[in-house]
């Protein structure tokens, strides 16, 4: 069987360029990971789309994702982290190098910022129809759900909502996304399950999770690696990472077209095609 259908999107990567300076309030710095060292490990995946995320680690410098939208050649779109400092212009011409989403890090030095200022993000890159992807600590699901249905654009959940492995379904975090879902205000990246799991590869406790978002509704389902996978110090194999996505799937070809080539050309606007 072809796990891997042409058309795939791995849609969570970063990339880091050290002729970047770190942001002052990164606790991240990683060494340089390049489009260059992803294509070696594109090329073990199958896949021929990819997501880059701006990490962390730049703050609101978009430079070094925007470089890498550039090397991939129309094969990639970005996610970009922006403050109310953006201008009409430069949003523009974000979207126009194939950005198509802003990305909220409530996890990292300075989030409660970005948290105060959500809705008047939102309300910048609506008129985009970009989307807000979200990271945090699970538990702010909860707290934050009715802000968060009042939001213009549509929800990007990474890695599983951060929902953990050894509460699995039955977190009150898996509820609150999972209405979200439902209720077609957001999306949830199957991706990451070594940054959730309790038990280690291969992520037993996170097949629950995935299964679980997957019957609330496929259509709404992501994949990605989080290449290269800064925050470990031990580095999983990724090209296994498309397998437990099948296993998740239960070897469904229709489903792993859906989520791995329908969804993400949905969300990031590819074309539906190969």
């Amino acid at each position: 069987m072809n796990l891997v259908p042409a058309g795939a999107c791995d849609c969570h990567i970063h990339v880091y360029d050290s002729r970047y300076p770190a942001a002052p309030e990164a606790t991240l710095r990683p060494p340089d990971a390049s489009v260059a060292d992803y294509r070696v490990l594109q090329a073990r995946l199958g896949t021929s789309r990819v997501v880059v995320v701006t990490p962390s680690t730049y703050g609101t410098d978009n430079r070094p994702t925007l470089d890498a939208l550039a090397a991939f050649a129309g094969s990639a779109r970005g996610v970009a982290v922006i403050d109310g400092t953006v201008t009409d212009e430069q949003l523009q011409s974000l979207h126009a190098a194939g950005m198509r989403g802003i990305r909220l890090n409530l996890a990292a030095r300075g989030g409660d910022r970005g948290l105060a200022s959500m809705e008047n993000l939102c309300a910048r890159v609506a008129p985009l129809a970009w989307h807000l992807q979200l990271f945090g600590a699970p538990e702010l699901w909860p707290a934050l759900e009715q802000r968060l249905r009042k939001l213009p654009v549509q929800l990007v959940f990474d890695h599983f909502g951060n929902v953990p492995g050894a509460a699995g379904v039955k977190h009150p975090a898996f509820a609150t996304v999972s209405g979200l879902v439902r209720d077609g205000r957001a999306w949830v990246k199957l991706s990451a399950p070594m940054n959730v799991s309790a038990a280690g590869a291969p992520y037993p406790d996170v097949a629950a999770i995935a299964r679980g978002y997957l019957a609330v509704d496929a259509s709404r389902m992501l994949w990605g690696t989080d290449w290269p996978h800064p925050s470990l110090a031990e580095k999983p194999d990724d090209a296994a990472a498309p397998g437990l996505l099948a296993h998740w799937c239960d070897d469904d070809a229709a489903l792993l077209q859906e989520v791995l080539v329908r969804n993400p050309a949905r969300v990031y606007g590819f074309e539906t095609g190969n």
